[in-house]
């Protein structure tokens, strides 16, 4: 298989709006996760280890931090020898409106795919975290001789009703799509589970362009992979499901993937990451991910003024962090952050820069870049207090925005 003659497209462009306010100046793809990656990182990190080198990015809204990040951290293949990840905004060749949908996305860009040269197309989201290897995928596609594959997963029935749900037969062939059902199909045998779509689809070239025409000529679609597309094409396209997680492929099948798209969900797949044996394995050797990384000095803990020991227990630390007499219990700090004297840091996530003073208490909380937290301050301990100024998920996270000023 030439994975030469596969272009990967990564969907970068979705407003993020269950996010804010971490997505109030960056793109969702963008946000920092796991202390020292963004959430894009491990899309593309599947695209490199799977041997793929024709990656288009296509991004819109409040794009600058993502295009920044891709240009520093990722700008590592030769253009010379036909190898590129490039982002892509906008384009409006196909008229004057932004993207309407996943497929309106690429659809106002057949330009590029026509000038890739490809003959198949591996369609991605940038805004989910798992490990994969989409080679696999990519020989079961071809083996199977189909014109459209899908990765799917097994999930909870109750988990089921947000997701595009699908059947299959006993070959792996789709017979069935239905997209966010409110009573989802099960597995066959097996009525606590549904075969949910990840969001990751393989088209023959060709087959891809023709749906993308029929698609823009219909006057009622939302165009819309898994609304429009997909659920018509089972009736006359040869469709499978890749089955994720199988021990196919060189990564270890730790069946992980999240969705981070609400608050909850992000802080929960960070806290996933502090768990004694982590769901999702950083740590393979042969599948590290990448990131734009700058060079801070390394982290330390050392004496505050009042002669307290800083201390680090089951916790994540970037370089540059410094926790000077404070104490941090299972949370992520980003490079940089700084904790002061007796202050005392519990189940929280720490962007780059921030700066807590002495006496300071954060609890159950999300403090986004470059935040002064003055001495004193508590954070996560009072709800109502909290609810005044800050975000509070439904689970009870609290979210300061990036540069927030807290009044002296």
């Amino acid at each position: 298989m030439d994975m030469h003659k596969t272009l990967s497209i990564i969907l970068a462009g979705g407003t993020g709006s269950r996010l804010y306010p971490l997505t109030a100046e960056r793109a969702k793809p963008a946000v920092p996760f796991g202390g020292k990656y963004r959430i894009i990182d491990f899309t593309l990190a599947n695209c490199l280890h799977s041997g793929l080198r024709k990656v288009l990015v296509l991004t819109q809204y409040k794009s600058h931090s993502l295009q920044k990040h891709l240009r520093d951290g990722w700008s590592l293949f030769n253009p010379e020898i036909g190898e590129y990840i490039t982002t892509v905004p906008p384009q409006m060749r196909k008229g004057e409106n932004w993207y309407a949908g996943t497929a309106d996305a690429i659809y106002q860009n057949l330009f590029l795919l026509d000038r890739s040269k490809a003959d198949t197309v591996l369609i991605l989201s940038g805004d989910h975290i798992y490990r994969m290897d989409y080679a696999a995928m990519l020989e079961f596609h071809h083996r199977q001789k189909a014109d459209v594959t899908i990765a799917c997963m097994r999930v909870r029935r109750d988990e089921a009703h947000g997701l595009g749900i699908m059947g299959t037969d006993a070959d792996s062939r789709i017979n069935a799509f239905e997209e966010k059902p409110e009573q989802p199909m099960t597995i066959p045998g097996d009525p606590e589970h549904c075969l949910a779509s990840m969001g990751i689809y393989i088209f023959s070239m060709e087959q891809l362009k023709q749906q993308l025409e029929a698609d823009h000529a219909d006057t009622d679609s939302s165009h819309d992979f898994g609304k429009d597309i997909l659920p018509s094409l089972i009736k006359t396209l040869r469709v499978y499901a890749y089955r994720f997680g199988n021990s196919a492929g060189r990564v270890s099948p730790d069946k992980y993937w999240r969705d981070v798209g609400t608050i909850d969900a992000f802080y929960t797949a960070n806290m996933d990451l502090l768990k004694p044996a982590p769901p999702l394995n950083l740590y393979q050797d042969d599948w590290p991910i990448r990131t734009y990384q700058s060079q801070p000095p390394p982290a330390r803990t050392v004496p505050g003024v009042s002669g307290t020991e800083g201390i680090s227990i089951n916790s994540i630390m970037g370089g540059g962090v410094v926790i000077a007499g404070g104490s941090v219990q299972h949370s992520i700090l980003f490079p940089h952050v700084y904790i002061g004297d007796e202050s005392v840091v519990l189940d929280s996530i720490l962007f780059d820069g921030v700066h807590a003073g002495n006496n300071v208490r954060l609890r159950n909380c999300i403090i986004d870049k470059d935040v002064r937290v003055p001495d004193g301050e508590t954070i996560g301990i009072d709800a109502s207090k909290d609810s005044k100024r800050f975000t509070v998920s439904e689970n009870g996270v609290v979210v300061v925005p990036k540069g927030y000023c807290f009044d002296q």
